[in-house]
């Protein structure tokens, strides 16, 4: 599952992780033991995944810590930095997780021989892990595309739509059409709260009724429900809750620039 924007935020996956106990091992440090095996040093499996040196000890060391027995035994006094290896147990870690990955797949080609794309679609966007607090799913309304930029307009639930502005790199990259199932995805702290559509430059006025306000020590949660069923959470100062008087029920609208929005596919 890639997710591309204008301000290169990188790909998101769909994650197949290790959990011992309580503490889950994810996705990315599997990876970086499997580099570990394949270079033999801590510095060289950190370079073959992009992480910095520090990052990938700290991630050995909580494995380490994590796991009933050592992962990961380093050996002092090699090039760049020390070679490291993985121990009978790493091996067996890796391989076993290897057998899972393909067997992922696998179930992945099972929904879309038996011809339900459309719940792979929703699978996918529910397992989705991302920072921003507003993932939507829709199908692409339009693209119009510009010199440097596109315009996408996603509709949502109902007759709800949103408006994204991204670079007509990312469309390409995407593969973007028109009918074709994409998400929308916004920072809770980039939105905007109305008690009523305003006149502003911001392309994304979604209305609705409060939900709920959740009061914090500086900050307050919005949730704002649309007409469509979808839900926008908006973080917003106490202050500004007061001064709009916001309460369950009330009618409320989300202000949203174009280009705070994300657009992300699946693979």
């Amino acid at each position: 599952m890639s997710i591309y924007s204008e301000r290169d935020l990188g790909e998101f996956v769909l994650p197949l992780a290790l959990k011992f106990g309580e503490h889950e091992i994810s996705n990315r440090r599997m990876k970086l033991l499997e580099a570990v095996h394949q270079t033999g040093s801590i510095s060289g499996a950190a370079k073959a995944i992009g992480m910095t040196y520090k990052a990938a000890w700290d991630a050995i060391d909580a494995i380490n810590n994590r796991a009933a027995k050592p992962v990961v035994v380093s050996q002092h006094g090699g090039a760049g930095g020390g070679g490291a290896v993985l121990s009978e147990y790493g091996e067996e870690l890796i391989a076993a997780f290897g057998k899972l990955e393909a067997m992922q797949q696998e179930l992945t080609k099972l929904f879309e021989r038996h011809q339900i794309e459309h719940l792979t679609h929703d699978l996918r966007s529910v397992l989705m892990k991302t920072s921003a607090r507003n993932t939507f799913s829709g199908t692409i309304k339009s693209l119009t595309k510009g010199a440097v930029n596109s315009e996408v307009v996603l509709g949502l639930q109902g007759d709800d739509e949103i408006t994204a502005i991204i670079t007509n790199a990312s469309v390409e990259n995407m593969e973007l059409a028109v009918g074709k199932p994409a998400f929308a995805m916004i920072k809770a702290s980039f939105i905007i709260v109305s008690p009523e559509r305003m006149s502003s430059s911001a392309r994304n006025q979604l209305c609705g009724v409060v939900e709920r306000v959740t009061d914090g020590s500086v900050n307050a949660e919005v949730v704002i429900k649309l007409a469509g069923g979808n839900l926008v959470t908006a973080i917003i100062t106490e202050g500004s809750t007061q001064s709009l008087g916001l309460k369950a029920g009330d009618k409320a609208c989300a202000i949203i620039k174009a280009s705070h929005v994300i657009i992300g596919v699946d693979n």
